[in-house]
């Protein structure tokens, strides 16, 4: 008989000691029940973008062929394919990505985003990936992110 041992490590994670918490006044104002997306205006470069859609249920940064033209930065895209299944209701082959700094109450991050070339209702979807890369808690409820920061726990209004 052979003797097996297995030995777990942990992975310790710094905890900040503010908790991201939603309370009902974080709501003041809204019309409830709110049955809106949650969509939020903020800085990509020094452009001030309207109408980005936060979505949890994206697993990409989605990106406007057109918004990219607007700000004069199709020279800086880099041939990248990837299939995005379910967008618009149809798969889309996307053939560009473009890496971009995002700046949210003065956090920056730089951002890969998926460049498509079809009409959709935002200029901007973040996804997943940049939900995580922000540790942002997003609240379609309250229309509300709340995010950690060094200053603090931060937040940023749906528009």
């Amino acid at each position: 008989m052979t003797k097996v041992s297995v030995t777990y490590s942990k992975r310790f994670r710094e905890v900040s000691e503010d908790n991201i918490t939603f309370i009902e006044e974080d709501a003041d104002g809204l019309l409830l029940p709110p049955n809106d997306a949650l969509v939020i205006s903020l800085n990509v470069l020094d452009f001030k973008i309207k109408r980005i859609l936060v979505d949890p249920g994206s697993s990409a940064n989605i990106i406007q062929w057109r918004v990219l033209e607007q700000a004069k930065l199709t020279g800086s895209i880099i041939p990248a394919t990837k299939l995005l299944a379910g967008f618009n209701l149809v798969c889309v082959t996307t053939r560009w990505g473009i890496l971009l700094p995002t700046n949210v109450e003065r956090v920056m991050k730089t951002t890969l985003f998926e460049v498509v070339d079809v009409d959709m209702g935002y200029k901007i979807i973040l996804g997943r990936p940049w939900i995580q890369q922000m540790k942002v808690v997003p609240s379609t409820y309250h229309q509300l992110l709340k995010f950690p920061n060094p200053e603090g726990i931060k937040q940023i209004k749906g528009d």
